[in-house]
């Protein structure tokens, strides 16, 4: 019975497309020629099977002139032949889009870890090296108490009091050589107004 449906279905459309056709002013001459055309093209479409079909598309394309000019063409393709990582696709995301702050926080805390002395010569006060420093012990222990999935927490909290002196140590050897002022001669009163200082 469905079957007998979806025949009818079939006729009623494909009516309605006829008629379509002769609204616009086609004639029954060229109606029988396009449904012989369509016609053929079913029959070819039933004959050929599946793996033909992608061979002569691709095949068809190349032609064309489609493949050619593609991103990796003569190049390995990336990421090809290791083993699946189910997260590929948001690795690949953050990579293409050159996004920052996100992640697990295990990796998060390592990258920072590792950018901790930079940021921390870029600041001018003790304090704000002392709150930098603070922020990410704390951070830290937070990470660590966090029973969530992903990487283990292995970067540890930083020993402020340490920091701070080899923060003074970077900061005292960035800085130019100041030479030590001379101490000036004692210098009479005729020779400070001749000079004209005072």
């Amino acid at each position: 019975m469905n079957a007998e449906n979806n025949a009818f279905r079939r006729k009623l459309e494909r009516g309605a497309e006829l008629r379509a056709v002769r609204g616009w002013g086609g004639s029954a001459h060229e109606d029988a020629e396009i449904e012989a055309a369509d016609a053929q093209e079913r029959e070819k479409r039933r004959k050929v099977d599946d793996a033909a079909r992608v061979e002569y598309l691709i095949r068809d394309a190349m032609a064309q002139g489609k493949f050619d000019n593609l991103k990796y063409a003569g190049k390995p393709i990336p990421g090809l032949g290791e083993h699946y990582d189910p997260d590929w696709w948001v690795k690949g995301l953050i990579q293409r889009e050159h996004l920052s702050g996100i992640g697990p926080p295990a990796i998060l805390l390592r990258i920072e870890d590792s950018e901790l002395d930079a940021k921390l010569d870029l600041q001018y006060t003790e304090k704000q090296v002392r709150d930098i420093l603070e922020d990410f012990n704390k951070r830290v222990i937070e990470a660590r108490r966090q029973l969530q999935g992903g990487p283990p927490v292995i970067t540890k909290p930083r020993d402020v009091g340490a920091e701070l002196e080899r923060w003074r140590e970077r900061r005292a050897a960035a800085a130019p050589n100041e030479p030590e002022p001379r101490p000036q001669a004692h210098r009479s009163w005729w020779q400070r107004i001749w000079n004209g200082s005072g």
